[in-house]
């Protein structure tokens, strides 16, 4: 087998589902033993925590469920019926059996509260395999674009990559979302006004960081 189809039949062992009602909730929870419940909120935290969760998925054979809590409110409310648990978002839950595990929730989504679990929990893949995400960061290369064009001022362009930032609730990789992170850090900061950000060239070269931004993201 060459190498490129060893990586395809991994990819393959990783089992990402949509879950949009209270049925299929059940359903993937009786047809996987032991899975994950992921509820996808409405900011860049989702974006994080699923980008934590994507990178122990490559080593870890563990099916996972997926939920965008305002398209599918049904399905995240009954997760929360089903288990007691109080819902967040983002929030990842370990079931086992039908049972959960591990909840963990927000910020605390992170690489050390996931590795012991993982280790003590979820099974090694043989490989390492690859997690289709949403991958869609059209936007920010419009974005980026328009302001390496003239179209955007310093401050208009600092003003709504962080905006379409702070809401971007994609399943993204922990790769975009370091990469997207890079201009103007965490924008959870400036939640009390984007003032706070400061002067876009506060950073450095504003043009000069961009491109750099863009050429990696192409």
């Amino acid at each position: 087998m060459t190498q490129t189809a060893q990586t395809e039949t991994q990819a393959e062992k990783q089992v990402l589902v949509p879950l949009t009602t209270p049925e299929e909730v059940d359903q993937f929870l009786t047809e996987y033993p032991l899975a994950a419940v992921f509820k996808a909120g409405t900011c860049h935290k989702t974006m994080q925590g699923f980008g934590v969760l994507e990178t122990f998925l490559q080593n870890h054979e563990l099916p996972v469920g997926f939920i965008r809590v305002v398209d599918w409110r049904p399905a995240s409310n009954h997760v929360a019926q089903r288990t007691g648990i109080i819902h967040h978002s983002p929030q990842l839950m370990l079931f086992k059996d039908g049972q959960v595990q591990f909840e963990v929730n927000n910020w605390d989504i992170t690489p050390e509260a996931l590795s012991p679990v993982f280790e003590a929990q979820v099974p090694r893949r043989s490989g390492a395999a690859t997690v289709q995400t949403d991958d869609n960061i059209e936007p920010y290369r419009r974005l980026m674009r328009d302001f390496l064009d003239g179209k955007l001022s310093d401050w208009a362009f600092q003003d709504q990559y962080v905006t379409l930032f702070r809401d971007d609730a994609s399943l993204r990789s922990q790769r975009e979302f370091e990469l997207l992170s890079r201009l103007f850090g965490d924008p959870d900061a400036y939640h009390g006004g984007l003032h706070q950000l400061g002067a876009p060239q506060v950073r450095g070269d504003l043009q000069g960081r961009v491109q750099a931004l863009l050429d990696e993201l192409d």
